[in-house]
């Protein structure tokens, strides 16, 4: 009973600042401040949710947004965590490539997108390939700092103990850096899905929730694009909690190298 209770009194605590920003948006949804078309009520916006659900709009266009964002995600994390980790092990690939990081890290992501509907046609290729490159710079740099992070005197004990590379990479190295590479990894899901909504309707592809966005506001459709917008707020918390949060639990947290 006890754990229930606990249960219960998170998720109320979590609620609260839902329903404040409910109630709050209610009362300026219905102060007639805005038009109707502009400001819809909740009501207006969960009817709209309950419509595109049940004809299968809505997804639809979320499949889409979730395949790019997968496919976009997984890229850059083997590319930023790979890359990050030779740019900490090894002072050549350094030298190399952190100029090159470096200058990439702080350009906005659309601000490639032209070059790669120019080198990739339209559609799901320049919108993978895009998210993958430009969210991965996160990854990279994180990972990068994880793996310089690491303790010499750690590293010393390991070598004084006839670790070879293999185990010192393994069983020292990675595990000390995986709060960064988490880190990374989060900062760069945030920076793909930014990325994605926008370009989903730069490349023309023929689904997804910024398509649906984008689309509704031509129509000035504000309650479609606001249930776009709560779905991929949904879709991440729902990733970071049962992926990242999952992944930290079973490996740095249950190591002892970070609290829950």
């Amino acid at each position: 009973m006890g754990r229930l209770k606990q249960l219960a009194v998170d998720v109320a605590w979590t609620l609260v600042p839902f329903l404040v920003l409910g109630v709050l948006w209610e009362i300026v949804a219905r102060s007639g401040i805005y038009p109707p078309k502009l400001f819809p009520s909740l009501v207006t916006v969960f009817d709209a949710l309950l419509r595109l659900t049940v004809s299968g709009i809505l997804w639809v266009n979320t499949q889409g947004t979730l395949l790019r964002l997968v496919l976009g995600f997984l890229l850059a994390a083997v590319i930023g965590v790979l890359l990050g980790i030779a740019m900490g092990r090894y002072r050549f690939v350094e030298d190399v490539f952190l100029p090159i990081v470096s200058i990439g890290y702080p350009i906005p992501g659309l601000a490639y997108a032209p070059l790669f509907v120019l080198w990739f046609g339209l559609g799901d290729l320049p919108a993978v390939l895009l998210v993958g490159i430009a969210s991965s710079f996160s990854v990279i740099i994180n990972t990068w700092k994880g793996v310089k992070a690491v303790k010499q005197i750690w590293i010393r004990a390991a070598e004084s103990m006839g670790a070879t590379d293999r185990q010192m990479f393994y069983k020292v190295i990675l595990p000390a850096s995986l709060p960064y590479i988490f880190t990374g990894m989060r900062l760069g899901l945030a920076q793909a899905w930014r990325i994605l909504v926008a370009v989903e309707m730069l490349t023309a592809v023929s689904k997804g929730l910024g398509w649906m966005i984008f689309g509704a506001q031509e129509f000035l459709a504000t309650d479609v694009m606001l249930v776009g917008i709560a779905m991929i707020g949904a879709i991440g918390l729902l990733l970071e909690k049962q992926v990242f949060k999952r992944l930290e639990t079973y490996t740095v947290v249950r190591w002892g190298m970070m609290t829950a």
